[in-house]
């Protein structure tokens, strides 16, 4: 897999449930969840999709903020059950005269995949309790 251009400006690496990131901020706070599992209080990440990509069905066990910077991107959320099913699309960008969001969150369990976009989009993921793989969940 070739490395976009906008992958390579800021210098992020392929995601595992699709598009590229990094991570760029760490809370220096912690919290306690249950069952022992310590995590900072948040943290966050850009996030690039190039034209054509999609990320996977995926959901956390925290609640993702997503912040729109350049391009568009559109959200599917499939809900809370086993297995995710095709729900609304919102989509992340920065014209508000075309119903886009500049911000959507999206709240601890619920599935949630990108559609391909047709230009490079650029976000950041906000994620509170903090982003840990162990609670990361992608078919």
């Amino acid at each position: 897999m070739e490395r976009p251009a906008i992958a390579a400006a800021l210098g992020l690496d392929p995601h595992p449930e699709g598009g590229w990131y990094r991570q760029t901020w760490v809370a220096p706070e912690t919290v306690v969840l249950s069952g022992g599992r310590a995590r900072p209080t948040a943290t966050c990440i850009l996030f690039a999709l190039a034209a054509g990509e999609s990320s996977a069905w995926h959901r956390l066990t925290s609640e993702e903020m997503w912040l729109a910077h350049s391009g568009t991107v559109d959200l599917v959320l499939g809900g809370s059950g086993p297995m995710p099913e095709e729900g609304d699309a919102l989509t992340l960008g920065t014209d508000l005269g075309a119903d886009q969001h500049p911000q959507l969150l999206v709240r601890a369990g619920v599935w949630q995949r990108t559609r391909p976009v047709t230009a490079d989009a650029l976000v950041s993921c906000v994620v509170s309790p903090g982003f840990d793989f162990e609670d990361f969940e992608q078919l």
